[in-house]
C-alpha cells in the first residue's frame, strides 16, 4: 500500500523540527490528530505535556534544556544551566535555570524540572546568543555574561560558584577580562566583580 503523503510529510516536519509543539505542526497544516495518530502508531512520543518527538531521534545530555527552551522560547538560559552548557566550572544542575522579563508572567512547567530568575533592561539582551539545541532555537547568555551572572545572582547560588566560573572561565580562555568587564559594565556589575576580577587577574 502506498504511503499517506501527509503521513509521510508529518515525520518530514518532526525529523527537520526537533521537538514540536503542536501548534507548530498546525501552522504548517498538519492537524493534532495526524501527530496523535504518528503517537499511537509508535512513530512519535510524547517527551513532556505539548511536546513530541520522532522516535528514535538523537537525544543529546541537554535534552531537557531543549525542552524547556521549546515552552519558553522567550526565556534566556542562564547561570548554572549556561555555565554547563559553556562547560565552564563543576556544576551540573538537575533543573534549567532560565530568565525571564521582569514583567513576564511565570510559565507553569510543572513537568519539567526549571527555576526561573527575572532580568530586566540591558540584561534582557547583552551578551545574550542565539544557538540550536535538538534544533530548538534558543537564547543562551555567552561565556562572559555567564560568569558576570554568577556574580549578579551570587545569594542565589554561592559565591564559591561564581569565584569557580571566573577561575575557570579565564584559565580556560573561553572569556576574557575585557569580555567580562564589558558585560559586567553593561548589567551593572562593576562594583560586585572588580575586586574578585582584579584578584585574579
Amino acid at each position: 500500500m502506498a504511503e499517506n503523503p501527509l503521513h509521510t510529510h508529518t515525520l518530514e516536519r518532526l525529523r527537520e523540527e526537533g521537538i514540536v509543539r503542536p501548534r507548530d505542526l498546525e501552522s504548517v497544516g498538519i492537524s493534532r490528530s495526524a501527530l496523535r495518530r504518528l503517537v499511537e502508531r509508535g512513530e512519535a512520543e510524547r517527551i513532556a505535556r505539548g511536546l513530541y518527538l520522532i522516535t528514535g531521534a538523537d537525544i543529546t545530555e541537554h535534552h531537557t534544556l531543549a525542552s524547556v527552551a521549546k515552552r519558553v522560547p522567550r526565556g534566556i538560559v542562564c547561570l548554572l544551566t549556561a555555565l554547563r552548557y559553556h562547560e565552564i566550572g563543576t556544576q551540573s544542575p538537575n533543573e534549567v535555570w532560565m530568565a525571564i522579563d521582569r514583567k513576564a508572567r511565570k510559565p507553569r512547567l510543572d513537568d519539567l524540572p526549571v527555576r526561573f530568575v527575572r532580568f530586566s533592561g540591558a540584561a534582557l539582551t547583552y551578551g545574550v546568543q542565539r544557538i540550536e539545541v535538538e534544533g530548538v532555537p534558543t537564547r543562551i547568555t555567552s561565556p562572559a555574561r555567564t560568569i558576570v551572572d554568577c556574580f549578579r545572582y551570587r545569594n542565589k547560588i554561592g559565591l564559591d560558584v561564581a569565584l569557580e566560573a571566573l577561575r575557570d572561565g579565564l584559565r580556560s580562555r573561553i572569556a576574557t577580562v575585557d569580555e567580562i568587564w564589558r558585560a559586567a559594565e553593561a548589567c551593572r556589575a562593576l562594583n560586585v566583580m572588580r575586586p574578585y576580577v582584579e584578584a585574579v587577574d
